[in-house]
């Protein structure tokens, strides 16, 4: 069948071929032709003095690995409560928001009589947000299970009640002190 076609495409094509005897001189004409080519092929290369081709080799190969890298998924992203539903998504949201809320609250709070009470805080609050990035990674790892999740969201609320309690603290600690002043002043 293969050979039949061949046959076929000779036979349709006969007439058509070029079968006459090259011109005299034909070979001659045709090397001086190649000669000229290398030799000024050759001159432009020693009048560059500079050999690029291997730079842009690497240059290429370069551009080809961003390329592949920048294009695989990154399968070392770790998740978080906005990852897993909507829902808890807006839940992540609240508690951010309240937390930042209540730090800047804690900031505005900050004097000399506090100082000692708010930094302890804060190094609370910085233990339980190494402890989130923590829980973080294991979301990952555990493919959204949802003692993580709870424990994610456990994590936010302890950050919550530490914050509203050594606002309260400060509370006391103002009021106390107004107190001996006023007990001061009246003795």
């Amino acid at each position: 069948m293969h050979k039949d076609t061949i046959e076929k495409l000779f036979n349709n094509l006969k007439g058509e071929f070029d079968v006459y005897d090259p011109k005299e001189g034909h070979e001659h004409r045709f090397l001086n032709k190649l000669q000229t080519n290398e030799t000024s092929s050759d001159i432009a290369f020693l009048k560059s003095g500079f050999n690029w081709r291997p730079f842009i080799a690497v240059a290429a190969s370069i551009v080809i690995c961003l390329t592949i890298f920048m294009t695989l998924p990154n399968t070392d992203e770790t998740l978080d409560l906005a990852s897993v539903s909507h829902e808890l998504s807006e839940t992540q949201d609240f508690f951010t928001t309240t937390i930042q809320t209540e730090l800047k609250k804690l900031n505005n709070e900050r004097s000399p009589l506090t100082e000692s009470i708010i930094n302890d805080a804060l190094k609370q609050i910085e233990l339980l947000e190494n402890n989130y990035q923590q829980l973080k990674t294991d979301l990952t790892k555990s493919g959204n299970d949802q003692r993580v999740i709870y424990a994610m969201i456990a994590n936010f609320q302890n950050r919550i009640d530490i914050l509203n309690t050594v606002l309260e603290q400060i509370k006391d600690v103002k009021q106390l002190k107004t107190n001996n002043d006023e007990f001061k002043n009246t003795i």
